[in-house]
């Protein structure tokens, strides 16, 4: 935005600001809060503290790194409020899991490992968060953030101190993260819509029964290698002889990968299904919708396993309906969902609930191209928090206000809210 438009804005900031920073203690940190969004908002290639500082007619960058780095206000009240105004004037449809990397050259800042770095699709030296989105159709923005802290640093508390990490660290696994995150947005007394996430997290069996204890749809990808069993299939619990613990239930033949059973019928089984307005018309593609038995691993895994002991028993899992699209121009089906909704479920739903994480992929734009989300430079836990977190607000507050009722109309159908036909 350039500085006239962040200007003619200023009134409403402020009272933005007023309100999800009213947990702040001091006005002079509100303030330096205020400041610190506008110069997210403004033009520029970097968005850290020294160029916003000189790009703001008020900008002083002492005062800005140290409301940002060593200012001791809390985070977690000012993210509440922001999830709390969002899901107040945006109604979201899901709340999509994901994680976003850092790329970062050096050692210190906290969570810095060599690691997948989807940022650059490879691995590389970057920091990880794991963020839960709330989306719908034509606005979307994080809830809250959880910084990934890889092993090695939950093993070295020396180097946890100099990055400023509250001890004890915990390593934790991202899908695990995901999971406290969700807890804290249902603690926040925010009402949990359809869980959407991709393989990274579909693909692990117990993040997908712990979404199902919690009460909680799920709309998941995993990959064509995970393994099932048809609807059908009934375990059968094998005689005990008396000696050690009962033998587990478990199914007669061995699970197969969900890619073998959605193909088994061939197209004939496919429907299409339009599920949004796009850029260039109604998006439509052929899917299917069947329920299976998933064993809980993968095509490969279950290969290498065979023993036939303990850990091949499949038995357990709940039925899930899998979803699966297979463009016209593929020979096979490319993309596979979980759900714990009913295979009732109209498949228009399901499509697209599992699709709308096109819009976290728009926020990313928005949140590191427009705002900066991937530009602080400081190595500190308490500065990267700050950081993200005014990041985040910056975004909550230009999503209020391009949904305000005087706000003009999106331009791209891409953007609009969509109603499906009775036809669709």
């Amino acid at each position: 935005m350039k500085l006239a438009e962040v200007e003619r804005l200023r009134g409403e900031l402020a009272d933005f600001v007023g309100d999800v920073f009213a947990s702040v203690p001091r006005r002079d940190q509100r303030r330096w809060g205020e400041c610190y969004l506008r110069g997210l908002m403004l033009d520029g290639r970097r968005k850290s503290i020294q160029p916003m500082a000189e790009r703001l007619p008020d900008g002083n960058m002492q005062a800005l790194q140290q409301f940002v780095s060593q200012s001791t206000w809390d985070e977690t009240p000012v993210r509440r409020r922001i999830a709390e105004r969002l899901t107040e004037v945006v109604t979201p449809r899901v709340w999509v899991v994901d994680d976003v990397s850092f790329p970062n050259c050096g050692t210190a800042s906290p969570g810095v490992a060599r690691q997948y770095c989807g940022a650059l699709g490879k691995r590389a030296n970057c920091q990880v968060a794991v963020s839960v989105h709330a989306a719908t159709d034509s606005a979307s923005c994080p809830l809250q953030w959880r910084l990934y802290l890889p092993r090695e640093w939950a093993e070295d508390p020396a180097r946890c101190r100099r990055a400023g990490i509250p001890l004890p660290v915990e390593h934790r696994e991202k899908w695990r993260l995901a999971l406290d995150i969700l807890d804290e947005l249902a603690d926040w007394k925010l009402t949990v819509p359809i869980v959407v996430a991709d393989a990274g997290y579909g693909q692990s069996t117990p993040f997908r029964l712990a979404l199902h204890e919690r009460g909680l749809g799920y709309v998941v990808a995993v990959t064509g290698r995970e393994v099932a069993q048809p609807a059908e299939a009934v375990p059968h619990r094998p005689a005990y002889g008396g000696l050690g613990p009962p033998r587990l239930p478990r199914y007669r033949t061995p699970p197969v990968a969900v890619a073998d059973l959605a193909a088994d019928g061939g197209r004939a089984a496919f429907t299409p299904v339009t599920w949004r307005e796009g850029s260039k018309g109604q998006m439509t593609l052929q899917f299917r919708v069947m329920s299976v038995r998933p064993a809980g691993k993968q095509a490969t895994a279950a290969a290498q396993d065979s023993g036939g002991g303990r850990n091949r028993w499949d038995g357990v899992l709940p039925a899930e309906t899998l979803l699966v699209e297979w463009p016209a121009d593929q020979a096979a089906p490319t993309d596979y969902w979980m759900s714990n909704l009913p295979a009732t479920t109209p498949a228009r739903d399901l499509v697209r609930w599992a699709k709308m994480r096109w819009r976290i992929e728009h926020d990313y734009r928005e949140l590191k191209h427009g705002l900066g989300l991937d530009h602080f430079e400081g190595r500190t836990w308490r500065g990267w928090h700050h950081h993200v977190t005014l990041v985040t607000a910056a975004q909550a507050f230009l999503t209020c206000h391009r949904h305000h009722p005087k706000a003009p109309t999106p331009a791209s159908a891409s953007t609009k809210s969509w109603t499906p036909s009775k036809t669709s």
